[in-house]
């Protein structure tokens, strides 16, 4: 959750949120580069962390961002910045379709078809550039204040794997096309189903299926047949409800071929609601395909290559009868009402017979070659067996290059078992169902191959011949049993912290405790295992803090300088000079050197020099004073974590803020980031901060170092010193 006056890239600053969806949530927010309001939609932490689908959404959201078109919602940014995955768009103030069509209850034909018009437009000019949406549905299409309509959300479709299907497929399965309900192939095809399932709510008030659960509407995608919308809806057009029943057929391939044939038939059906959109596409090929009666007399006449044809060739009606006498005399026929007659000497009407006559031998010759492979092929399987009507179970074996194919011949009470390894188990049990079985759920196991919820497992092999209705037993995987604690971060938190994590994640914890000069005593050294299953132990060894030997040197090495101090007090020793250096080895931050070798025992009260990695201070005349500073507070996060404070954590840093003679603020790390957990309090401990030269005052920050926004801060005084 981004809450406002949070700032993306120090020119996003969040203002409100404005809505949320299955993967993402939207915000509108204020681009002060350019001074104009935008729309941000980030997506959700559930997927921000899985790798593929990061990859995926950035690559689909660039192509998307190509697009610039009317009724396309214009992608300004695809950004990546720490644990945020972003869209900056186009911000549209106006109201979804969705709504839209709530708010209205239906739309007329005319207000249906001026809408489709302009969406067709954004996926059709998409289409010209290879994109295909995947999730065609009212709620990712906005009317603005103007009127005009815009599609959103081109490319974040396409980057859901597999995997978060559960989570895409709820918000959209009532629109989702066939081949998509299957996991098939997608083209443009499977926008154009959506498109038609669309204008079908926005004419109806309603989508088409519904169901219990999103698995029973998938199956209605892929089995039940469209109810035609003006079942629910008489006085709509009858050229709209055409287009729209094209859309929605179950077969890719009997759809509109392209969304441009989509807009042509709309606008046809804008002019004439009540025309017959098929029959004008299809008028032209009833015209050529109409065939007409040939006489005896004619046949011969062609076949003998006499030149004697009848002074008339009409196109008959199939069911004229043709007079038994005067065949020789001109004949008049109606065809729509006028009278046509042509010639005995017309030449094109003797090519026209010899052509039509030619494709009649063909279409005879095509049906007999059907009939004789019919006929084979009904020999070779027994289609057409006869003398036994009752129900067996037949097995032929087909070569196929010396290798023998089996294939199975099932009865009406017998079926081939489906496979349902990796659905989850509702989908399991429905496909099962449609396949008159039933599903028997016989235990729950860990598997690395198979995502919790899914089954991993069935106990009668896919392509086995069952009888009807028989039970068949399937175990559903509890997900992978192994915790990698490496990606936990525990050297990060505290033994108590840390020990309750890992009892939260089914494990048993072990505490051995230990003397560390390198860690803060409370805080874990190390682990083991690295990688472990569910309820097996983990031994974490916890500091005790240094050897309890007064005046011996802690190792300093690699830590920060606040812990440098803690370890030394611990000691009995102060804190010296302190100076930094720039280091290519060590991250800014951490001491790479120190005046005194680790283990050396010191008199109580001895002061420690140490070296700090980062850029050295602006060298002054050895008659010039350097400024310090010090500070002694805690802070704690509880505030600004909210409820959640007992279970998230946040990357802290701390460092001091001033202001140079130029006015330039001036930031100083005094603490790198590490992760801590929000019912910690943070020590904000320095004795000693060494400022810049001549500023005498600043501010000492506590900092989220996810969106380097500042937690609380402190002043500080600095004094000269030397």
């Amino acid at each position: 959750m981004l809450t406002p006056g949070t700032y993306l890239q120090n020119r996003y600053e969040i203002l409100e949120r404005i809505g949320s969806g299955g993967m993402s949530v939207v915000y509108k927010a204020r681009c002060h580069t350019l001074d104009r309001l935008v729309a941000i939609k980030v997506l959700k932490e559930e997927f921000a962390f899985d790798e593929n689908f990061v990859s995926k959404f950035k690559m689909e959201a660039q192509s998307a961002a190509r697009l610039s078109h009317p009724n396309i919602v214009s992608v300004y940014d695809v950004v990546d910045e720490d644990v945020y995955h972003y869209i900056v768009m186009e911000l549209i103030e106006g109201i979804t379709l969705k709504n839209y069509i709530e708010n209205k209850g239906y739309l007329e034909s005319k207000e249906a078809i001026g809408i489709a018009l302009q969406v067709g437009q954004g996926i059709a000019a998409a289409h010209e550039q290879h994109i295909i949406h995947r999730d065609i549905k009212p709620q990712n299409m906005i009317i603005s204040r103007d009127g005009k309509v815009k599609v959103a959300d081109f490319g974040i479709a396409r980057a859901v794997s597999s995997q978060t299907m559960n989570a895409t497929a709820v918000g959209s399965v009532h629109y989702i096309s066939p081949e998509q309900a299957r996991g098939g192939y997608c083209d443009e095809r499977s926008d154009i189903y959506s498109f038609g399932i669309t204008m079908y709510e926005m004419v109806t008030g309603r989508v088409p299926f519904e169901g219990d659960n999103t698995v029973t509407v998938a199956l209605a995608h892929l089995e039940e047949p469209v109810t035609p919308p003006s079942q629910y809806v008489p006085d709509m057009s009858h050229a709209l409800e055409q287009i729209i029943l094209k859309c929605t057929q179950k077969r890719p391939d009997r759809r509109y071929s392209c969304v441009a044939d989509v807009i042509e038939d709309l606008r046809k059906a804008l002019m004439d609601p009540e025309g017959d959109i098929y029959a004008r596409k299809d008028g032209e090929e009833d015209e050529l395909g109409k065939t007409r009666s040939i006489t005896r007399e004619e046949l011969n006449s062609i076949q003998g290559g006499r030149k004697n044809y009848p002074e008339e060739v009409l196109d008959e009606p199939e069911e004229e009868k043709t007079e038994p006498q005067g065949r020789n005399k001109p004949k008049q026929h109606k065809k729509e009402g006028r009278l046509h007659t042509r010639k005995k000497n017309d030449g094109d009407d003797v090519s026209t017979q010899f052509e039509r006559i030619i494709t009649a031998f063909g279409i005879v010759a095509a049906i007999i070659i059907v009939a004789v492979v019919l006929f084979v092929f009904s020999r070779l399987t027994g289609l057409f067996r006869q003398g036994s009507n009752k129900p067996s179970t037949e097995t032929v074996a087909v070569t196929t290059e010396g290798a023998p194919t089996i294939v199975d011949i099932n009865t009406e009470d017998q079926i081939n078992m489906p496979s349902v390894l990796g659905l989850p188990q509702d989908m399991a049990r429905e496909k099962l169902k449609e396949s008159s079985l039933v599903m028997e759920v016989m235990g729950s196991e860990y598997s690395d191959n198979y995502t919790e919820g899914q089954v991993m497992g069935q106990d009668i092999l896919a392509g086995t011949v069952v009888k009807k209705w028989s039970t068949v037993g399937v175990t559903i995987s509890k997900g992978s049993d192994k915790v990698d604690l490496n990606a936990m971060d525990l050297t990060q938190m505290t033994g108590e912290d840390a020990k309750l994590l890992l009892e939260q994640k089914g494990l048993a914890v072990e505490v051995a405790e230990e003397n560390s000069d390198t860690v803060i005593k409370g805080n874990v050294i190390r682990f083991s295992p690295q990688v472990v299953k569910v309820g097996e132990s983990v031994s974490l060894y916890v500091s005790k803090g240094s050897q309890n030997v007064e005046g011996r040197v802690p190792n300093l090495l690699g830590q920060p300088p606040t812990s440098a101090d803690a370890l030394l007090a611990g000691a009995g020793l102060l804190t010296g000079n302190v100076t930094m250096e720039a280091s290519d080895t060590v991250e800014e931050g951490l001491i790479i050197n120190q005046s005194e070798s680790p283990g050396t025992i010191l008199p109580p009260g001895s002061a420690v020099d140490y070296v700090v990695s980062g850029k050295p201070a602006q060298t002054q005349a050895e008659d010039e004073r350097y400024y310090i500073g010090s500070i002694d507070e805690a802070c704690s996060l509880s505030n600004y974590i909210g409820p959640a404070s007992q279970t998230s954590s946040v990357r802290v840093l701390i460092r001091l803020n001033q202001t140079n003679d130029e006015g330039a603020s001036v930031y100083t790390t005094l603490m790198s980031p590490r992760l801590v957990v929000g019912a910690q309090t943070v020590p904000v401990v320095f004795p000693r901060i060494k400022g810049a030269y001549g500023v005498d005052s600043g501010m000492v920050e506590v900092v989220d170092a996810d969106n380097l926004t500042v937690i609380k801060s402190y002043p500080v005084s600095f004094f000269p010193v030397g």
